[in-house]
């Protein structure tokens, strides 16, 4: 016959209560730990948003500036003078105080030969393969160490370019 025995709770004997002592605190110092590595890959996730986002509003006054240059205008350095105005209109949302923002009169160039609009200076652009010209707009924007949260130096970069190209139709001259 099976007779029911009463249990006695186990007490934790001297040496595992030493060692439950010399546990104490671990879990803080594992947090410690996880919680760094986690803030870390956030604030970079952060920081590299803010330079996509940068990136971004450039590349778009760019093309918007090409895409200026495309509309009629008496002669191309009107046009060129169009596409720095749009694109410096289009660009100046996205500065921020501190940084500097350049925007280069365009290039106009022969696609064929390579040829560019001199300033005072007359460049044939026709309907031939040979002679259809080609505007490229690029936007700067540099000192961004003054705007970008505290990162170390080799992660972000200290300028962007935003940079765009196009055909003109010889048609259209």
């Amino acid at each position: 016959m099976f007779v029911a025995q009463r249990l006695k709770p186990m007490r934790p004997s001297p040496l595992s209560r030493s060692k439950a002592r010399h546990q104490r605190g671990v879990y803080a110092i594992e947090y410690a730990m996880a919680f760094l590595l986690f803030f870390g890959l956030i604030y970079a996730i952060i920081c590299y948003s803010i330079v996509f986002t940068f990136r971004f509003g450039l590349q778009n006054a760019a093309e918007d500036g090409a895409r200026a240059a495309l509309r009629h205008q008496a002669t191309l350095a009107a046009r060129q003078l169009k596409a720095q105005q749009v694109a410096q209109d289009r660009s100046l949302p996205w500065k921020p105080a501190a940084a500097v923002l350049t925007i280069p009169l365009p290039d106009v160039c022969q696609s064929d030969t390579g040829t560019c609009l001199q300033p005072e200076g007359t460049l044939v652009c026709g309907t031939t393969w040979a002679q259809r010209c080609q505007v490229s707009v690029s936007v700067r924007m540099s000192d961004l160490h003054k705007v970008l949260p505290p990162f170390p130096a080799f992660a972000l970069p200290d300028e962007l370019i935003g940079r765009a190209s196009v055909l003109l139709d010889g048609s259209a001259l």
